[in-house]
């Protein structure tokens, strides 16, 4: 199963990388794929690469899900 997340652009590096934020934690990943990339643009990230921008609100909204879930799976006994 792949899984590709949101996450905020929080820096513009040299070579097409951006540093990332997802959730507070900081990633470095590539960009390459994305034109007109901003710092606070919001970008779906998986294995290291930023893969198209989403809208802020939707980025935010999918983060808050993955919270949830999270959340729920804590208290789930195997």
């Amino acid at each position: 199963m792949c899984l590709a997340i949101p996450a905020e652009v929080t820096k513009l590096l040299p070579d097409e990388m951006a540093i990332v934020s997802i959730d507070g934690v900081s990633k470095e990943i590539s960009v390459a794929l994305i034109e007109d990339l901003a710092v606070g643009d919001y970008v779906i990230i998986h294995v290291g690469h930023a893969l198209t921008k989403i809208d802020p609100e939707e980025a935010r909204r999918t983060l808050e899900l993955l919270r949830e879930l999270s959340a729920e799976g804590e208290g789930v006994s195997p």
